[in-house]
C-alpha cells in the first residue's frame, strides 16, 4: 500500500486547511485511515481514525474543530482542519491499516504550521 499526502501549509490562527491522503495498491476492503501528528521535540500522536464504514475517533484536543472523512472508491481520507491553533502546527502523517491483515502504512507527511 503507498499513501500520498497533500495539503498542508501555512496559515494564520483561526485559519483552515485540508489534508487529503489518497492509498493505491492492494487495498483490504476492511481498514481503518488516519491522520497522526508529530511536533518538534514530540511523539508521534494520533489526531483521528475513520474506518471504512464511517466509525470516527479524535483526540480530545482536536474535537469540534477537525473533521475527519473518506471516499471508500477513491481509497481517500480528508482531514478537515478547522479553528486552527499554533499549537496544532505539526507534520502531519496518513496511515493505514487493513482490520484483518497485517500491515501498518504511512504516508511521507506533509507539514502544517499554524502562526499566532
Amino acid at each position: 500500500v503507498q499513501l500520498q499526502a497533500s495539503g498542508g501549509g501555512l496559515v494564520q490562527a483561526e485559519g483552515f486547511l485540508r489534508l487529503s491522503c489518497a492509498a493505491s495498491g492492494t487495498i483490504s476492503s476492511r481498514n481503518v485511515m488516519g491522520w497522526y501528528r508529530q511536533a518538534p521535540g514530540r511523539q508521534r500522536e494520533l489526531a483521528a481514525y475513520i474506518s471504512n464504514g464511517g466509525t470516527t475517533n479524535y483526540e480530545d484536543s482536536v474535537k469540534g474543530r477537525f473533521t475527519i472523512s473518506r471516499d471508500n472508491a477513491k481509497n481517500t481520507v480528508y482531514l478537515q482542519m478547522n479553528s486552527l491553533k499554533p499549537e496544532d502546527t505539526a507534520v502531519y502523517y496518513c496511515n493505514f491499516r487493513p482490520l484483518f491483515a497485517t500491515g501498518d502504512y504511512w504516508g511521507q507527511g506533509t507539514q502544517v504550521t499554524v502562526s499566532s
